[in-house]
């Protein structure tokens, strides 16, 4: 569904096109476009023994083409999808593509490092976004060249020559070469000056239509490589026993149980940073190395450590939601006023009124953290599962004191991330451990150790108010947070500015509302904090979802006609926040009404049964839900159905996108109905799927709808658009059913408790 077009240009700002793409031959006469040139080897490898092979099209003789991909790849599918861009313009069969990873390129300038490639790194869905321009314009070039190499052979003019699959053909002339017979001379042609003209989307073959992930057999079959499947020669294994206490430090330790452990090689501290200083590491601790990871595991368990006093050491969840409490009932940071908010509100011919809690959470990614890591005395090397390959250059740095150009940064395929791989610190954990021990080390985190040291979604108390007219419109809207913020122990970041990951000024209904309040409280408990799929967003809607169903109750309004009654008041909004320049509500409106004509949400339930609608905009896509639930007398719920829509603008890769909006709304349902990390004692409780448990997939309905709505043809990233409406909507739904209100998450036992009380 095409309904507008809009333009974008998004090839990377501090890298010229001319460094980008490079031409030239390669020692078998293939044609390489990339920085830099590299020798490739008659299977078509790199031999070059720094791989540092740069965005590049490798067009092989037997017209087999390889294509580097410089993204981490975390399961988000760049791997497939950003290969799909250079394929289309340059015209050749997707079953032709083999497809290679690069390691992190930076080139050290006057002014500090930059990018050799591009931006090499993902986060906050722009792994897409980035490269949309500049990978179609290498295989545009690409394209160009093999045409222009077959117009000097065949001796005719270039506007007689095109192209099918694989092949220049050139019709008056009767003639036709394929690719591999062209790259030796194509080599030899200068790059041209100007970007050549892309695809009208009307000739694509390859984007936009629905293509499998290139890796999946290796993926299924074990050959795909994850961090923690790294094996280099003369590894070590190591631990790390790190402080139960937030903020805590080795007082003194015993280790000669330890060290009699078989195959316990070293034991030492390894020093964490002070309390309230921004993070390196997470924690202080005690490194275990030996010649496997059982051993170092086992060595681990026999150490004997006596941790000091901590400043965080009475720190609970209890204490945390009462001071946010009592935060609440006094006057906090406003930080966006516009209008009148008290006169409105004064004014106004009613008034709702809500609170609602939204805990701290982990990642639990499938793979837990781990690092490969050999540090010598002049030059380090590095495999990773990262989302910030150029983070763990800097980590590395940072603990070695090497150059960053003699820090060879290699990117492994990623077990899961959701954010908490845009951190580094297990990075810097085994360039220590490495720097100290002199041996190559492949640092290895358990379950416990990855829930119980993370860098958690902040946990916040929201009060929302609304004041509305006699008409039952919204005049007044104000939401006021007391939370630990993302950007707590960041370098150099002032306590004014803490409000700012946690409320995204420009997030619906501001500009719907004339009169609209933000107001912000800073809770410091000590438990570390980041990014997590959809950071604010995902707190924020179910928040502010939750309300307007509460809004359109208590003043007996439909929750859909009051949405798209807010949603209609404007037509384009600035966004200043990620995900801008601007935000439309018609595609929300599109959306809601999508999901709700598929389940049929006018229809009447009978009772027990339910349906709740939510809808968010998230970095610059738009996704709603519509889920349906069943309530039995005892409190006991099932999800009955679930229809879920995105609109991402374009989808490159429909199967992709389908599979992410599947696994976003998933996500959002199992981090809404058990997950919490509670502190006791300054001590993370939870420490394993047995109190942290994950949704089984009993608990997905068989009626489960993923649609993927184009709107234009610019795309947006979509691997956390679709978790933040998913949770709204199951508890609005559970309140449809039961006139139960959910306002504290995780569901867990409330329901039970409420309806058996």
């Amino acid at each position: 569904m095409r309904i507008k077009n809009h333009t974008s240009s998004q090839t990377p700002a501090d890298l010229s096109r001319r460094r980008f793409i490079i031409a030239g031959s390669t020692i078998t006469g293939s044609l390489l476009l990339g920085i830099p040139l590299v020798s490739v080897a008659a299977n078509g490898a790199a031999s070059n023994e720094s791989s540092r092979i740069g965005f590049f099209i490798n067009i092989l003789e037997n017209g087999d083409v390889i294509i580097g991909n410089a993204q981490p790849e975390i399961g988000q599918g760049l791997r497939t999808t950003l290969p799909m861009l250079v394929s289309e313009e340059l015209d050749i069969s997707w079953d032709k593509v083999r497809i290679e990873s690069m390691p992190l390129g930076i080139v050290k300038t006057a002014d500090g490092y930059t990018w050799k490639y591009g931006g090499q790194g993902v986060g906050g869905s722009t792994g897409l976004t980035r490269n949309w321009t500049f990978q179609r314009e290498v295989g545009a070039t690409g394209r160009l060249m093999l045409m222009q190499a077959a117009a000097q052979m065949w001796n005719v003019p270039l506007e007689q020559c095109s192209t099918k699959p694989g092949m220049v053909v050139c019709e008056p002339a009767g003639k036709q070469a394929g690719y591999g017979e062209l790259v030796k001379l194509a080599s030899t042609l200068p790059l041209p000056e100007t970007a050549p003209a892309l695809k009208p989307m009307d000739q694509y073959r390859i984007v936009g239509k629905p293509k499998h992930n290139k890796e999946v057999r290796d993926i299924i079959t074990g050959k795909a490589k994850f961090g923690s499947d790294t094996q280099m020669p003369g590894m070590r294994y190591a631990v790390i026993l790190r402080s139960p206490v937030l903020n805590g430090t080795v007082a003194g330790f015993d280790d000669s149980a330890a060290r009699a452990v078989k195959g316990v090689l070293d034991v030492f501290p390894v020093e964490g940073p002070a309390p309230g200083a921004p993070y390196h590491i997470l924690a202080h601790g005690v490194a275990v190395v030996a010649n496997s990871t059982w051993a170092a595991i086992k060595g681990r368990k026999a150490l004997k450590v006596e941790w000091s006093q901590s400043p965080n050491q009475d720190d609970s969840s209890e204490k945390f939601w009462q001071q946010n409490r009592e935060m609440l009932a006094t006057q906090g940071q406003v930080v966006h006023d516009q209008g009148d908010f008290p006169t409105a509100l004064a004014a106004a011919h009613s008034v709702v009124k809500h609170t609602y809690e939204v805990p701290f959470v982990s990642h639990a990614p499938l793979e837990p953290q781990n690092c490969y890591a050999w540090v010598q005395d002049d030059k380090a090397h590095i495999i990773a599962p990262t989302q910030s390959p150029s983070g763990a250059s800097r980590s590395a740095n940072a603990v070695t004191g090497l150059d960053r150009l003699d820090i060879k940064v290699e990117m492994s395929r990623v077990g899961g991330a959701f954010g908490r791989r845009l951190t580094t610190d297990y990075v810097a954990e085994v360039c220590i451990i490495s720097k100290k021990t002199g041996w190559p080390i492949q640092l290895v985190w358990t379950r416990d150790d990855d829930i119980r040291n993370d860098f958690y979604r902040p946990g916040g108390t929201h009060e929302l108010i609304a004041g509305l007219d006699d008409k039952g419109q919204v005049t007044a809207w104000s939401q006021r947070l007391a939370s630990g913020s993302k950007y707590y122990r960041r370098p150099d970041m002032k306590d004014e500015d803490l409000w700012k990951p946690e409320l995204y000024v420009d997030d619906f209904p501001r500009a719907m509302v004339e009169n609209f309040r933000l107001e912000y409280f800073h809770n410091f408990i000590g438990l570390p904090r980041g990014s997590w799929r959809g950071p604010a967003h995902v707190v924020n809607a179910f928040v502010i979802q939750s309300f307007l169903d509460e809004v359109a109750h208590e003043t007996g309004q439909d929750p859909l006609a009051l949405r798209l009654e807010l949603l209609g008041r404007i037509e384009e909004q600035p966004y200043g926040n990620h995900g801008g320049p601007t935000m439309t509500p018609g595609r929300l409106s599109r959306l809601l009404k999508f999901v709700s004509e598929r389940i049929d949400y006018s229809r009447p339930r009978p009772k027990g049964r339910g349906v709740g609608i939510a809808a968010h905009f998230t970095f610059g896509g738009y996704a709603a839900h519509a889920i349906e639930v069943s309530v039995d007398s005892k409190g006991e719920f099932t999800i009955e159905r679930i229809v879920a829509a995105i609109d991402c603008g374009f989808a490159v890769n429909p199967n992709a996108v389908e599979a992410q909006l599947q696994g976003a709304t998933i996500d959002g349902l199992s981090t809404a109905l058990e997950l919490e990390i509670t502190v006791n004692e300054g001590r993370v409780v939870q420490k394993n799927f047995n109190n942290y448990p994950l949704m089984k997939i009993d608990r997905v309905p068989a009626l489960f709808e993923a649609h993927v709505m184009n709107y234009d043809d610019t795309p947006t990233g979509v691997g956390e658009i679709g978790v933040p409406p998913a949770a709204p909507a199951l508890t609005n739904a559970i309140f449809a059913a039961t006139g139960v209100r959910i306002r504290k998450l995780p569901i867990a036992d409330q329901l039970r408790e409420k309806m058996t009380a």
